[in-house]
């Protein structure tokens, strides 16, 4: 079974804070971003390689995101596009603030439960999943 969770972010909040939030208020056990339609004035991401991360400050529109959400772990990549339309992206840091909007849209998973665990081979936490029956 799924659950939809839907929620409209106003002017000043931060996207990671907010996702966090409402895994805690919901317990989600396993989620995944289904739509975040908005835009921001400030946008903070970790670059691929994870070793530099990139802040703008300037206005820019959500054009695409996804994400698995744990209960002590997001794990969201995004892009947004700037006033120029060049389009930037990456791994979601806390600091990506609200502008007008920003409509989010969520899905909670009963049937599964997420977690992460580190590996070896990556050197990061990774994404474990467990299928429950029955539910």
């Amino acid at each position: 079974m799924i659950t939809p969770i839907a929620l409209r972010l106003v002017k000043g909040d931060d996207l990671k804070l907010a996702l966090q939030r409402l895994v805690e208020r919901h317990q989600i056990q396993a989620g995944s971003i289904a739509s975040c339609v908005g835009c921001f004035t400030q946008f903070t991401i970790r670059l691929a390689g994870a070793t530099q991360t990139l802040q703008l400050n300037e206005p820019l529109e959500i054009v695409s995101i996804m994400g698995t959400l744990t209960p002590d772990h997001q794990h969201v990549h995004l892009s947004v596009a700037k006033e120029s339309g060049e389009v930037v992206g990456g791994h979601l840091m806390e600091g990506c603030l609200i502008d007008t909007t920003a409509e989010l849209i969520i899905h909670s998973y009963h049937n599964m439960s997420f977690d992460r665990e580190f590996d070896e081979q990556t050197g990061f936490t990774e994404l474990v999943v467990h299928h429950h029956k029955g539910l």
